[in-house]
């Protein structure tokens, strides 16, 4: 059996040992999708709570204050950087013994502030003991070519990852999930990242409204097309206060099967190129915010059993 390509393999052979990412929030970072800019109410899976409401009613404000000079909002986020990357290195360090980090800007759109608040950022980050690199994830729409010059030009002599959320390459599917932007928008971005000498990971939904297996599948192949270096498999599911849990309750949206979504996955790596890594093969939550699948809420243990089988089947080995 073929071992599958991990992120982790990909960071051990770069850098000759392990190398665990630090996800951190930050205050203030809101999404074009929220705040009115391309489009309002942001994707219909999307907890809008979890926005600062303020920043998505003031958009301008928002600019404005993170381009004065004397930034309440700037110096709150440079402090919430290095409490939360301390905190989480503090553990890795205790239980692994891991001393070399990747700080991975997690929450909300990454790149979608001015550019002199985004290099101070970066550049706190790079700064802090045992980075070797940063992961950024935004959106295709919401990078400018200043920053994406930047990274590169970090990109020389530190590991730089640019994350993107791609969900599906169907037009009609990312309307109907008010995504905000089409297909060729995801393209451009990644094309224009790899151009720079960037590494890419993409991010892929399954069971997206509307969708069959072969659009799922067709979604991973044109991801693979674009150059990706690296990818992240999701399943849809429905937490509470959102669109997507209104269309679920009125019937309009059926939620994938655990089995569906490990066979859809086990294919789909199973195209996969072999220097593609994978960083994720699923995702759920434990609260009771999540109203369907329910296979979401499960342990990790349970979940994988599943996968391992599937992907075993494909002649894969995790």
């Amino acid at each position: 059996m073929t071992p599958l390509y991990t992120f982790g393999r990909y960071l051990r052979e770069r850098f000759g040992r392990t190398v665990r990412k630090v996800p951190v929030g930050l205050a203030g970072f809101t999404c074009p999708n929220i705040d009115g800019t391309v489009a309002k109410g942001g994707c219909t899976f999307c907890l809008n709570e979890s926005f600062s409401p303020n920043l998505a009613k003031n958009r301008e404000k928002f600019f404005l204050n993170l381009q004065s000079r004397r930034n309440p909002l700037l110096a709150r986020q440079r402090v919430q950087l290095r409490e939360q990357f301390f905190s989480t290195a503090r553990d890795f360090r205790a239980r692994e013994g891991v001393d070399r980090f990747l700080v991975y800007f997690q929450s909300f759109t990454n790149t979608y502030a001015p550019f002199a608040t985004l290099k101070t950022l970066y550049d706190d980050a790079l700064s802090l003991p045992g980075v070797v690199g940063l992961s950024i994830g935004t959106r295709s729409d919401s990078v400018i070519p200043e920053t994406l010059d930047y990274l590169a030009e970090l990109a020389k002599d530190r590991e730089i990852w640019i994350e993107y959320g791609i969900q599906s390459v169907f037009d009609a599917t990312l309307e109907r999930i008010n995504r905000g932007h089409d297909a060729a928008s995801v393209e451009r971005a990644i094309r224009e990242a790899k151009e720079r000498g960037l590494k890419v990971c993409g991010h892929l939904i399954f069971g997206l409204p509307g969708e069959d297996r072969s659009m799922m599948l067709t979604s991973a192949k044109r991801a693979y097309e674009w150059g990706i270096d690296s990818v992240k498999y999701h399943p849809l599911y429905v937490v509470k206060n959102t669109q997507l849990a209104a269309e679920y309750r009125k019937g309009e949206f059926t939620p994938i099967t655990l089995e569906e979504y490990a066979e859809t996955l086990a294919e789909a790596i199973a195209l996969k190129p072999a220097e593609i890594s994978v960083q994720r093969m699923t995702a759920g939550i434990d609260d009771e915010s999540l109203l369907a699948p329910a296979w979401c809420g499960w342990s990790k243990n349970r979940v994988f059993a599943q996968i391992r089988s599937a992907l075993a089947r494909k002649g894969i080995r995790v």
